[in-house]
């Protein structure tokens, strides 16, 4: 029997059209268009500005022949361009890709290469980087090169065109439209690269949307908040974030590098309400001189990510007036998307005991459709008891579309109809989830994932070397940093010095050892290393 409610309700215009972020921005310059959407030094840009400013960048890329899935990459730090790229190169159709900034010059090779760039934008602080990865990819982009005029960089210039005459060539009143699909891709974004090159993660306009929504939620976010900028736009879309912010007309205050006192000014001069970011960026506020410190009239939300904080540190946090909630995510998952929701019952608990709360991941975003922890080989749920162990899968709209031209990766990442995410944990009973370990052995260290895995190749090679094994050593300013234990050949000699520096000639800086270990590495029987012995151990030192 045909139900009456399947009879002559169709989709049509008026009654359904594709969920993006993009409709958010043109509704606050609408409702607000004089209300200030950007703090960057002494600039100012409102509503109306920002809205105007990323037509003109969309209008300027579609003369430029850019448009409905063509890749254009940036590299910018936490600048207004960037917040105009997640506008103003979805309007066209086209796929932001963000870089990250502390990349080398072949891995951006790659990535320029795998996501056939049509368009570079480029910082002229990273001009060195960037020359030398133009020159070993094979893509041929054009390049726009960003003078920041608030904060002058002297790198050389590396396209034909500056960025704000890119922008003067394109129309403020540029008839962008919605996605014809909700589907269609929005941005690109790379891993960290585990067992090889990075895997592309795709996002969706859909996605991004109901995140950036979600953001608000979790956030507990007022309309015309205030969001600092210290985590950086190239991770994730910064969580989506330069999206979120125009759902309640909010004000992003940039921040170019993520230092002390601009910190603590920005915060108190600006009313700062939110702000993310990884372990060391609390460690940065707590180490401030006294003199360069700024005393608060309100509380700021700090949301967090990466190893969970150390007990003293959410106490030091708490007592300059920040509000510490942890999350957990993944690239694949637009970022977060779980949240140690805080029950109003632990503020009576004492603070070692709080400190264990704390340290839980928590449970699904409003935004996402289910979390569990299964037996990745059976997909049986695991019982919500705080011991067994199994890995942790996600499934809703704010999981990725998948690996870009990696269907064999898609496909073991979509096992069982769940997002296998490859960390390990358990389930409390409460529902919160906590992890225990890594499968895939990243060391998470100032927010930056690190590959045990090419730490190790990079020391093995070391002529002196004979095995090597890298873990994650806590570390109260970064959260975590590797810690390599090695085992040297018999004829030969080494320092940990000498094994140091052998890495920061081969490695970008933030992924070489901390700490090097010469011992001899515990082994299975069958020869494998014993990782969680090694953890231990790091631990001890």
């Amino acid at each position: 029997m045909t139900s009456p409610y399947s009879v002559d309700l169709d989709k049509n215009p008026a009654n359904f059209q594709p969920l993006s972020p993009l409709s958010f921005l043109s509704r606050a310059a609408m409702v607000f268009p004089d209300h200030v959407a950007i703090v960057h030094g002494a600039a100012r840009i409102t509503y109306r500005e920002f809205y105007a400013r990323s037509r003109r960048l969309a209008s300027a890329l579609h003369k430029a022949g850019i448009g409905k899935g063509d890749t254009v990459s940036v590299m910018l730090p936490n600048v207004p361009s960037m917040l105009e790229a997640h506008y103003g190169v979805p309007m066209v159709g086209a796929v932001l890709h963000s870089m990250n900034t502390r990349l080398d010059a072949a891995i951006i090779a790659f990535q320029l290469d795998h996501a056939e760039a049509k368009l570079v934008i480029t910082d002229r602080e990273f001009s060195a980087v960037m020359k030398e990865a133009l020159e070993l990819a094979d893509v041929k982009p054009i390049i726009i090169d960003y003078d920041d005029h608030e904060f002058p960089q002297a790198g050389e210039k590396l396209g034909s065109i500056d960025y704000e005459d890119f922008l003067q060539s394109g129309d403020p009143e540029f008839e962008w439209k919605l996605p014809d699909n909700e589907w269609d891709a929005i941005s690109l974004n790379y891993t960290s690269g585990t067992t090889g090159n990075p895997k592309g993660v795709v996002y969706h306009h859909r996605g991004a949307a109901l995140l950036a929504q979600g953001n608000v939620i979790t956030g507990s976010m007022a309309k015309h908040a205030v969001y600092l900028w210290t985590l950086p736009m190239f991770h994730c879309n910064g969580w989506c974030f330069p999206w979120t912010l125009s759902v309640i007309a909010g004000t992003h205050v940039c921040l170019r590098w993520v230092r002390q006192k601009p910190m603590w000014d920005a915060i108190a001069d600006h009313g700062v309400t939110h702000l993310c970011g990884a372990p060391i960026v609390m460690s940065t506020l707590l180490s401030t001189p006294a003199a360069e410190k700024r005393d608060l009239d309100h509380q700021v939300e700090f949301f967090t990510a990466a190893a969970p904080p150390p007990e003293s540190v959410l106490a030091a946090m708490k007592q300059e007036g920040f509000n510490v909630t942890h999350l957990y995510g993944l690239t694949e998952t637009y970022g977060p998307a779980v949240v140690n929701d805080w029950k109003a019952e632990w503020d009576a608990l004492p603070a070692a005991e709080q400190a264990v709360k704390k340290a839980r991941q928590g449970v699904r975003y409003a935004a996402l459709d289910d979390l569990t922890i299964r037996d990745p080989e059976t997909m049986e749920e695991l019982p919500w008891d705080g011991e067994t162990i199994g890995e942790v899968m996600f499934r809703g709209n704010v999981v990725m579309k998948g690996y870009l031209k990696n269907r064999e990766a898609s496909d073991k990442a979509f096992a069982g109809g769940w997002f296998h995410s490859g960390d390990l944990g358990v389930r409390h009973p409460d529902g919160y989830i906590q992890l225990k370990d890594r499968s895939k052995d990243i060391i998470i260290s100032g927010g930056e994932n690190i590959s045990s895995i090419e730490v190790e190749d990079t020391i093995h090679k070391h002529p002196a070397v004979a095995a090597v094994a890298v873990v994650a050593r806590p570390d109260e300013k970064w959260g975590e940093t590797p810690c390599a234990f090695v085992e040297l050949k018999p004829d030969q000699s080494a320092t940990a010095e000498d094994l140091i520096e052998w890495c920061r000639e081969h490695l970008a800086r933030y992924k070489c050892p901390r700490h090097v270990i010469f011992a001899e590495i515990p082994k299975t029987s069958t020869g494998k290393m014993q990782k969680f012995k090694l953890r231990e151990m790091a631990k001890a030192i």
